[in-house]
């Protein structure tokens, strides 16, 4: 949408512009009379604005270089240089509504927020989609169910009573829809993309909802001045007297004072110190674009001049919430799919967090869930119930199923190893499965820390309440320099405080627990993409997006604002200063002098909007195709993970049976999937994947390394199935450990390379298409 035009700046222009033409005019026709007394007129014309602007400043206390322009002017009427306070005037005119363009377009992304606010709700009367009653948005209440329509904005924060299809492009920037199943958390001002009306029990109301926090920061952003701002403003301080110094020495030295008026008209530089505000403003509305709020200038500066990076670990490193990640099934019972469905049927009535991380992973399989009966839940053990007529149950080990099988053994020493929860799923009385439940890794976390390593920070370190083997290991994987693990809220701030020392300091937190830290650091970063928090509101940066990555790219921003705002004020005085000597000397006539004032103010202003645009990056930036590709391969990623897991679960259960031919049938069950499912999804990706990476990367070798993982893949499932092939009737004990052996180091080298490709190529992409959602 184009910004309406300031009808007053336009007409400004005009009017300077015809009486500089009319001028020009009668003195090429011979009214050199006529056309002084219409380069006078229009002189006359932008002095009358320019006395205001000067009565204003002072008004508001603020020192202003438009003096200089109401000096020029009438000092080019006093000494009948017409010309030139025509000239001073187009110019000045012309400034002025750059300006108010610039401005327009720097806050266009913040002003948007404001105008796409809903205002009406739709709240059901009777809970059916076609009963409902039109309310003022701020009138919704917690409980209220609430219809959107296809195209309307979200008003309040809610959990989807259905599954729905979402633009979620003013919170993220990602104008991907995406697909939302019921019961999940969708937040205001996302719209309603799908074909079909959305229904929504409300979680909090207009006023509290996410949306309206967004709009706050944005607001309170646009109203804030950076101190890098307020340092330009006070450049008018000494740059006013300096000008009236010289022009006063050139007319006492030569007598002359039209060389005073020249040097008061090369020293007009009023839109010369607006470079600093457009330049900063347009840094705000682009971090905005990529959904990262930043409250104003001041906090802008702070976090391109931030030096030492503190994180919390959950929510902020991992993504916040248990999230099932592998499935282990007993050899003679149900597969994976039975055993999720078996326990999200019955978690369906269970406040506990494991059961969302069930029912979600339910969700992502698309399994059909029953009704459960007979439920019966125990605070600390698990729960129990009757699933098609089952007698299913779900919880910690020992107190549910007595662990009895080898394989249920092996997944508990797995979960005690890996520090991460296991739920084991019985059906009549017998264990048929076990799910491992972990808060993963985000993973951009990785890629973030390099970029921000590369931007300028020089330490980095967690800091978290969890416990320190959980902590460590995180810490190894994201690369900090310092974890420090089992530390309260108040021992947090005590850390933020000592290690301001090193430098100016950026905390990077979610939760309540984090607000006074993130109100002592220079500078509090939250992550608010589950709406507005304690955390948001102590915050001076919020991440509406769940994407810790963005980070990097916001500081990247406000270091490339401030860097533009400094280049294009010091570049612009500079060159002002040697014009205004120049004119002292005698070498500019003040027509001229202001042709060249004016060229230097309007490429300052125009280097000053670059701040806005793009700017170079280290991401590769993919076309829409090319955006497909790779969800498309990190969509496979995720359907693999079941099989990637099978391969260690597979190996255990080898070599925990008796040495019969019957017992490498799960291994030769195994081999058909690895030839016919794992194989070609990564011959596909050498393929058509990795050459397309490696042209965006810009290096001929940066797919190497992981093309080297694709063949050390290949040659192992190519030794498993041979070894397969020549295994004795029944297997030798060395046939089944070679076996088992190969099995373990391709589910490790799986593991790995998985682990690369995400981090290294599926990150790049603006959404997160391998990570669980968080919200």
């Amino acid at each position: 949408m184009e910004e309406v035009p300031d009808i007053g700046a336009v007409v400004f222009v005009l009017l300077t512009l015809t009486g500089l033409l009319v001028g020009a005019v009668m003195h090429v026709a011979g009214a050199g009379g006529a056309g002084d007394a219409a380069w006078a007129a229009t002189t006359l014309v932008a002095l009358g604005p320019a006395l205001w602007w000067v009565v204003d400043g002072l008004r508001r206390r603020q020192p202003s270089v438009d003096l200089i322009a109401v000096l020029a002017l009438v000092g080019t009427l006093l000494t009948r240089e017409y010309l030139a306070g025509a000239v001073i005037a187009v110019m000045l005119a012309g400034g002025r509504a750059l300006e108010a363009r610039a401005a327009a377009r720097a806050h266009r992304t913040l002003a948007g927020l404001v105008a796409r606010t809903p205002t009406v709700a739709h709240v059901l009367t009777d809970g059916a989609v076609t009963a409902y009653a039109d309310r003022p948005a701020a009138e919704v209440r917690v409980g209220d169910l609430v219809l959107v329509r296809p195209g309307e904005v979200v008003p309040v924060d809610g959990h989807l009573k259905g599954p729905a299809l979402l633009d979620e492009s003013a919170l993220t920037g990602e104008p991907v829809p995406v697909e939302r199943p019921g019961g999940d958390d969708v937040r205001s001002g996302a719209v309603a993309a799908g074909g079909a009306p959305l229904v929504l029990r409300a979680t909090t109301t207009s006023a509290d909802s996410t949306y309206a926090g967004i709009v706050r920061m944005a607001q309170q952003a646009s109203a804030d001045s950076a101190p890098f701002i307020r340092m330009a403003d006070r450049v008018a301080l000494w740059f006013v007297p300096l000008t009236l110094v010289l022009a006063g020495a050139a007319w006492l030295l030569t007598g002359d004072p039209v060389r005073a008026v020249a040097v008061l008209v090369v020293a007009t530089p009023c839109p010369l110190l607006l470079a600093a505000p457009i330049a900063v403003v347009s840094g705000l509305s682009r971090t905005a674009s990529r959904g990262v709020v930043v409250k104003g200038g001041g906090a802008l500066e702070a976090l391109a001049a931030g030096r030492v990076l503190l994180f919390d670990k959950t929510g902020t490193l991992t993504a916040g919430r248990p999230t099932v990640t592998s499935v282990v099934t007993a050899p003679e019972g149900p597969g994976p799919d039975e055993v999720v469905r078996l326990a999200a049927s019955l978690e369906q009535t269970s406040p506990h967090v494991m059961a969302g991380a069930v029912l979600r992973e339910a969700a992502r399989r698309e399994l059909s869930l029953t009704l459960p009966a007979d439920v019966v839940e125990q605070h600390g053990t698990g729960i129990t119930g009757r699933v098609d007529g089952h007698q299913v149950s779900v919880g910690r080990p020992e107190p549910t199923l007595h662990p009895g099988a080898g394989w249920l053994a092996d997944a508990q020493v797995r979960s005690e190893l890996e520090s991460t929860p296991l739920v084991v799923v019985g059906r009549d009385s017998v264990p048929v499965g076990a799910l491992h439940l972990q808060d993963p890794l985000r993973t951009d976390a990785a890629r973030m820390l390099r970029s921000l390593r590369a931007a300028g920070i020089t330490w980095a370190a967690m800091v978290t309440g969890d416990r320190a083997e959980v902590a460590q290991a995180v810490g190894r994987l994201v690369g900090v320099d310092e974890v420090f693990a089992d530390r309260d809220p108040a021992q947090k701030l005590a850390i933020v405080q000592a290690e301001r020392a090193r430098g100016p300091l950026i905390f990077v937190g979610d939760g309540i627990n984090d607000a006074p830290s993130l109100a002592a650091a220079d500078v509090g970063v939250a992550i608010a993409e589950r709406g507005a928090t304690a955390a948001s509101e102590a915050a001076d940066v919020v991440l509406t997006v769940p994407r810790i990555d963005r980070l990097a790219e916001a500081i990247l921003v406000a270091r490339r604002s401030r860097r533009i705002a400094l280049q294009s004020v010091v570049v612009g005085m500079g060159l002002s200063l040697v014009a205004m000597v120049a004119a002292a000397l005698g070498w500019l006539a003040p027509a001229v002098g202001a042709l060249v004032q004016e060229v230097i103010d309007l490429a300052v202003i125009l280097n000053a909007l670059r701040a806005i645009t793009p700017g170079r990056s280290a991401r590769p930036r993919f076309t829409a195709g090319e955006q497909d590709e790779v969800r498309a391969r990190a969509a496979e990623h995720v359907s693999l993970r079941d099989l990637v897991d099978e391969v260690r679960v597979v190996a255990g259960q080898v070599l925990a049976a008796r040495p019969d031919y019957g017992a490498l049938n799960p291994a030769r069950a195994l081999q058909v999937r690895l030839e016919t499912e794992l194989l070609p999804h990564e011959e596909d990706e050498e393929q058509s994947l990795y050459p397309m990476l490696a042209a965006r990367h810009g290096q001929g070798d940066a797919t190497g390394v992981m093309s080297r993982g694709h063949a050390e893949i290949t040659t192992l499932v190519a030794r498993s199935g041979r070894m397969l092939e020549l295994a004795s009737a029944p297997p030798t004990p060395a046939q089944v450990r070679e076996i088992c052996g190969t099995l373990y180091e391709l589910h490790a080298v799986l593991r790995l390379h998985f682990a690369q490709e995400e981090e290294g190529f599926f990150s790049l992409l603006d959404d997160d298409p391998v990570s669980p959602p968080s919200g």
